[in-house]
């Protein structure tokens, strides 16, 4: 199994004067991921590619969280967004994007809108995100802003994710950001011959291990895994 080493870095800030702190603040962002990145020895890890790393030096990532946690925006640790949820480590959000290795003319699932930020991740990455929120307020709040940044490439929709978005499948990609028990049979058959799945798996209170799926032009799934994590439970039905 792989081991991620995670550490939380702070930033001395009590406030953002104007843009170009924000601008400066997500350079610094960005440079912290990269040597995350680069803290795993094991010869097998995960490395960033220069086109992930461009996606998240250009997301405003300070757009994409509740006003009280703006000055924390460019930390790289999860943040609050209200409702028992929370927006992820960006190191997180870079690996998970990494793994699916997006392509310009993917398209791709999100489960678990959340505030926006890693659909917009992707968006920077991919051709169209459809992305699904179980929680109407976080739906209505991620739409709002992710069309106030212009991001015209993303459809959201208030659901169920455990059932995924048959109406706009096979996907090349799924990305969900919300810890399963089990990996969802809808989303394994939503995902295109050649696709890859990133997903959390475990329970609450139980090891999360990160997996990535990965499925044979002939619908045979091979599963590799990435650490362990954690992330909220994944919520519904399910």
């Amino acid at each position: 199994m792989k081991r991620l080493t995670y550490i939380v870095l702070f930033f001395a800030v009590t406030g953002f004067a104007d843009e170009s702190d924000y601008t400066a603040a997500r350079e610094a962002m960005v440079e912290d991921v990269r040597y995350y990145a680069q803290l795993a020895h094991d010869p097998d890890a995960v490395g960033l590619s220069d086109a992930v790393m461009t996606a998240m030096g250009s997301v405003e990532r300070h757009e994409l969280v509740p006003a009280s946690q703006r000055r924390y925006s460019y930390e790289n640790r999860p943040l609050p967004i209200g409702y028992g949820q929370t927006i992820s480590q960006p190191y997180i959000v870079a690996l998970m994007t990494e793994l699916i290795a997006p392509d310009a003319d993917d398209i791709v699932l999100e489960v678990g809108t959340g505030s926006g930020y890693q659909a917009a991740v992707l968006a920077e990455l991919v051709d169209h995100v459809y992305s699904i929120e179980i929680i109407s307020a976080l739906a209505d709040r991620a739409r709002v802003d992710l069309e106030r940044l212009g991001y015209e490439n993303i459809s959201g929709k208030l659901g169920d994710g455990y059932y995924g978005w048959e109406e706009h499948a096979p996907f090349d990609a799924i990305v969900v950001t919300a810890a399963a028990s089990h990996v969802p049979p809808p989303l394994i058959e939503q995902l295109k011959p050649g696709g890859r799945m990133v997903i959390p798996v475990g329970g609450r209170f139980l090891t999360q291990t990160l997996l990535l799926l990965e499925k044979s032009d002939t619908g045979e799934i091979v599963t590799r895994q990435f650490g362990a994590v954690r992330f909220v439970p994944l919520t519904g039905e399910h």
